[in-house]
C-alpha cells in the first residue's frame, strides 16, 4: 500500500520531466562565432578520423554492455569482474565486426575503463616490436595480436621507478643449460605496479640486470612466462598477485596492478630481447649492428601518446565544467528575474577559459609530436641520431608539462562546478583519480624536467661554437637579442599578434636558461651545481616547454 500522495508525486514527476526536456545549452550554442562542424574536423585531425570516432563512439554508447553509470558504487571484486566482462565483449566485437587495428583502438578508448589490455597493447607489444629481433617478432607478435597470450610490462620495482639503472632483478646466464636465471634477490627488487600483472597476464617483458661471467651488463628486457596457459596457475618460482585498492572510486581500481617476485626462474636464452644486444651460446655479450639508440624510439612513441591523452582528459573536464557553468545560475536576479549564468562571471571565465585553450593547445602539440616520432624513427633507421637528444627532451618535457597541467586542470574544473563537482555523478572525481597517475608513470614529472634542463644547459654551453641550435632550441641562436630586447606591447590588443607572444616566451625561456648556466659555472663541479640549483633548473625547463606549446 502506497505511503505517499500518488497525485502529488505525479505532479512532481511531470514537472521534473518538463525541466529535463529543456535544452539549457541551446541558447549558448547559437552564439558560436565559428563553424562548429569545421572545428570538429580540426579537433579530430581529419574527416576520416572524425567519422571513424563518431561511428565507434555511437557503437559504444548504444551497447548496454559498456554502461558505466554504477562504476563508482561497485566494490573492488565487482569492479574487476565488470572489467573482465567488458574487455571480453570488446574482443568479441572486434572479431565479429572485423574491426581494423585503428577501429579497435578507438573502441578500447571509448569504453573508457582502465583494463589489463592497456599494457598489453600499449607497452608489451611495442616493446617486442622495438627491441625484439625479426625472429622474436615472428614468434611472439602473432600470439599477442590474437590475444593467445596476454602481456604486461614489468619494469618498475618496489625500490626503483624513475632510476631504471638502479633496478635489482637479475638475469644470470647459465652456459651449461643455455638459460637465463631470473631472480629477485631482495624485497625491494619485487616488480611493483605493472598493470595487468596482478590477475591476468600470462607473460611479461621483464627488465633485469644482465649478468654473464660475473659481469653486470646493465638492464635488459626478457620475455618471461608467468602463468600456465592450461589452468592459469602461476608457474614454479613465481610469486604474483594484486597490490590492492588505489586512490578514488572506480578509477584505476578496475586495473589489476600487481607485484611479482622470481625465485631462480629459468627461461631459454632466446627470450632475451636481442635486437640491440645479444648473449651467444657460449655466454659472450655483444652489441649488434643495430644502434642502441633505436630503443628510444619506443619511449618517444609512448610519451607522445601520453601528451595526446592529456588533451583528451582535459577536454572532458573542461566540457563538463563549461556546460555546468552555462546551466548553473547564482545571484544577480533583479525584480524576480533569472539569476546570472555562472559562466558570465569574470572570475569563472578567468579560471575556465585558459583550461579550454590549453586543451586545444595540447591537442595540436600532440599532433606535432606524432610527426616528430615519425621523423625520428626514420632518421634512426638511417643511422642518423642527430635529432634524438632534442626529441628525448621534447617528449620528456611535454609529457611532464601536459600531465601536470591536466591533473591540476581537472581538479580546477571540479571546483568550478561547486559542490556538484564533488559528486561522483559529475564524472570529475573519477576522471581525476584515473588521470593523476600520469604525473608519475613513464617518468616522474620533476625528474623529467631535470633531464630537459640538462639538455638546455648543454645547448647554452655550445652557443658561439660551430654547432648551431636547431629545432625547438633554434631561438637560442638569437640569445644576444633576446637578452636585451624589450616588449613593444602598448595595449591589450597587441597580445593578439602571435609574433609578440612568441618573442615574449622566447625571451623568458632564453633568459632563464642563460641565468642557470651562469650560476652553474660558479660551482666546483656540475653535479654539485645541479643539486643546488635544481629548483631553478626545473623552472627553466618549464619555460622552454611552454614555449614549445605556444610555438606549435
Amino acid at each position: 500500500m502506497a505511503q505517499f500522495d500518488v497525485d502529488a508525486m505525479e505532479i512532481v514527476w511531470v514537472t521534473y520531466k518538463e525541466m529535463e526536456e529543456v535544452d539549457h545549452l541551446a541558447h549558448e550554442r547559437t552564439k558560436a562565432q565559428f563553424d562548429v562542424d569545421a572545428m570538429k574536423i580540426i579537433w579530430a585531425g581529419s574527416r576520416h578520423a572524425f567519422e571513424l570516432s563518431d561511428r565507434i563512439s555511437r557503437l559504444v554508447a548504444s551497447d548496454p554492455a559498456f554502461r558505466k553509470d554504477n562504476r563508482t558504487m561497485l566494490g573492488r571484486k565487482e569492479l574487476f569482474k565488470n572489467t573482465l566482462r567488458k574487455t571480453a565483449h570488446v574482443w568479441k566485437q572486434i572479431i565479429e565486426l572485423h574491426l581494423s587495428e585503428e577501429e579497435a583502438s578507438r573502441l578500447r578508448f571509448y569504453v573508457d575503463e582502465p583494463a589489463f589490455t592497456d599494457l598489453h597493447w600499449g607497452m608489451f607489444i611495442p616493446a617486442i616490436k622495438g627491441q625484439g629481433t625479426d625472429d622474436q617478432q615472428k614468434k611472439w607478435l602473432p600470439l599477442a595480436y590474437k590475444m593467445q597470450i596476454i602481456g604486461c610490462y614489468a619494469q618498475t620495482e618496489l625500490g626503483h621507478g624513475s632510476n631504471v639503472q638502479g633496478l635489482e632483478t637479475t638475469a644470470t646466464f647459465d652456459p651449461e643449460t643455455d638459460e637465463f636465471i631470473i631472480h629477485s634477490p631482495t624485497l625491494t627488487s619485487s616488480k611493483w605496479w605493472p598493470g595487468g600483472l596482478g590477475k591476468i597476464s600470462t607473460h611479461a617483458v621483464v627488465y633485469a640486470r644482465l649478468i654473464t661471467d660475473g659481469r653486470d651488463h646493465g638492464v635488459h628486457g626478457f620475455i618471461v612466462q608467468l602463468r600456465s596457459l592450461d589452468d592459469h596457475s602461476s608457474l614454479p618460482g613465481i610469486t604474483v598477485g594484486d597490490i590492492g585498492m588505489k586512490f578514488g572510486n572506480g578509477a584505476y581500481n578496475t586495473m589489476d596492478n600487481g607485484v611479482l617476485r622470481f625465485d631462480h626462474v629459468r627461461i631459454p636464452r632466446d627470450q632475451m630481447l636481442m635486437r640491440v644486444s645479444q648473449v651467444t651460446r657460449e655466454g659472450k655479450y655483444r652489441q649488434s649492428d643495430v644502434p642502441r639508440q633505436l630503443v628510444y624510439g619506443t619511449m618517444v612513441y609512448v610519451r607522445q601518446t601520453i601528451v595526446s591523452d592529456a588533451s583528451c582528459a582535459l577536454s572532458r573536464a573542461v566540457c563538463i565544467a563549461t556546460r555546468y557553468s552555462a546551466v548553473r545560475r547564482q545571484f544577480g536576479s533583479q525584480n524576480g528575474g533569472q539569476e546570472t549564468q555562472v559562466i558570465d562571471y569574470k572570475t569563472q571565465q578567468s579560471r575556465l577559459f585558459p583550461l579550454l585553450a590549453s586543451a586545444y593547445a595540447f591537442r595540436f602539440v600532440g599532433e606535432w609530436l606524432k610527426w616528430l616520432y615519425t621523423d625520428v624513427t626514420q632518421r634512426l633507421q638511417a643511422n642518423d641520431f642527430s635529432t634524438l637528444p632534442e626529441a628525448h627532451a621534447c617528449t620528456a618535457g611535454l609529457k611532464s608539462l601536459t600531465t601536470t597541467a591536466t591533473a591540476d586542470g581537472i581538479e580546477e574544473c571540479r571546483k568550478l562546478c561547486g559542490g556538484h563537482g564533488y559528486l561522483c555523478s559529475s564524472g570529475l572525481p573519477e576522471l581525476f583519480a584515473v588521470y593523476v597517475p600520469a604525473c608519475t608513470y613513464e617518468g616522474d614529472n620533476v625528474v623529467l624536467l631535470l633531464q630537459v634542463a640538462r639538455f638546455l644547459m648543454k645547448t647554452v654551453s655550445q652557443l658561439g661554437s660551430a654547432k648551431q641550435p636547431v629545432g625547438t632550441t633554434a631561438y637560442m641562436g638569437r640569445v644576444e637579442h633576446l637578452l636585451k630586447c624589450r616588449c613593444d606591447v602598448q595595449k591589450a590588443e597587441d597580445w593578439l599578434q602571435p609574433s609578440v607572444v612568441m618573442e615574449a616566451f622566447e625571451a623568458r625561456a632564453a633568459r632563464m636558461s642563460v641565468a642557470c648556466a651562469q650560476n652553474l659555472s660558479k660551482f666546483a663541479s656540475p653535479e654539485e651545481g645541479f643539486a643546488e640549483l635544481s629548483a631553478d633548473l626545473v623552472e627553466a625547463a618549464v619555460a622552454h616547454c611552454q614555449l614549445i606549446v605556444v610555438s606549435k
